[in-house]
């Protein structure tokens, strides 16, 4: 390597430090406004499992962006907590179905409530407008 490009790298400018930077300040953000003592896994997933009702581990794994071994234990989480209920797969029985509880579903407007406050907290330094960049540009890089 050539001087220059040893000298030319500054920490600050990194867009892996930034990313890291902005993820612990949302990490924080979250778990002040979080309802129900959620992770952010365990919030993701019972929003897609509101989303689409009953799903199978496997497809809700891929919705959520989670592996097989982290779904599980997400899931074995939000059993343990009440809020999500599993059983045979009415056209697979050898698949389970994931499904919200009686009390996942009261638990979803809060959720969703608290989910808008934390990216509106998240995105506050920024102008709305630079707020719908960010997202844009974070879609297409994920």
């Amino acid at each position: 390597m050539s001087g220059d490009e040893t000298e030319d790298y500054v920490l600050d400018d990194q867009i892996g430090f930034l990313l890291r930077l902005a993820s612990q300040r949302h990490s924080v953000i979250f778990q002040r406004n979080v309802v129900g003592n959620l992770t952010p896994t365990q919030f993701s997933t019972l929003v897609r499992i509101s989303e689409r009702g009953g799903v199978s581990q496997n497809h809700l794994g891929r919705l959520a962006a989670m592996d097989v071994a982290t779904i599980k234990g997400v899931v074995d989480r939000l059993k343990a907590k009440g809020l999500v209920q599993t059983r045979a797969d009415l056209k697979d029985k050898r698949r389970m179905s994931i499904s919200l509880t009686d009390a996942g579903h009261q638990m979803m407007d809060d959720l969703k409530r608290a989910g808008h406050k934390i990216s509106a907290l998240t995105l506050d330094p920024l102008s709305e407008a630079e707020s719908q960049t960010l997202v844009t540009l974070l879609r297409k890089i994920s």
